[in-house]
């Protein structure tokens, strides 16, 4: 429940908010959800533990960095 094709994750707001807004949280929690490359061992597993520290899966080396994207 909460999900629609359109407005993804943040369809759990229903009509309330406005559609600008809630496209806005859906390209956050995209972002902040997906997994990125570890600088340490170069695999695909770096991911988000909680605002701005980065876990990789697989060496298992913590990072900081942004609240919601490892880096830019």
């Amino acid at each position: 429940m909460g999900h629609t094709k359109k407005i993804g994750s943040a369809g759990r707001f229903g009509t309330r908010y406005g559609s600008s807004i809630r496209q806005k949280v859906s390209d956050i929690e995209k972002k902040q959800k997906a997994k990125y490359e570890c600088p340490n061992c170069r695999k695909i597993s770096l991911k988000r533990v909680s605002a701005g520290i980065w876990q990789c899966e697989k060496c298992d080396v913590k990072r900081t960095g942004k609240a919601y994207i490892p880096w830019e």
